[in-house]
């Protein structure tokens, strides 16, 4: 039985097909799609905690923090960019 995908997968996943619908076709064809997008979610939530800690130390408030580190991170793993044509 395969992982269910969290919220960060499932939105890696829908910006993948939207925009780089040749990446998905290539890794779908490998059978590693869904690996990939679990790599994803672990890489993301492993760097937001760690990014959201070192704002807080640099004064932020968690909420401050969360949303920066979202900002930096999400542009790493979830929101790839998309592919040209």
């Amino acid at each position: 039985m395969r992982t269910p995908l969290t919220a960060y997968g499932l939105l890696a996943e829908k910006h993948w097909r939207r925009f780089c619908p040749r990446l998905v076709a290539e890794l779908e064809a490998k059978g590693q799609l869904h690996t990939m997008l679990l790599e994803a979610e672990e890489k993301t939530e492993a760097e937001l905690d760690s990014l959201r800690r070192h704002f807080i130390q640099q004064g932020l408030t968690p909420r401050q923090a969360q949303d920066r580190a979202w900002e930096i991170v999400r542009e790493r793993y979830i929101y790839l960019p998309p592919e040209q044509d």
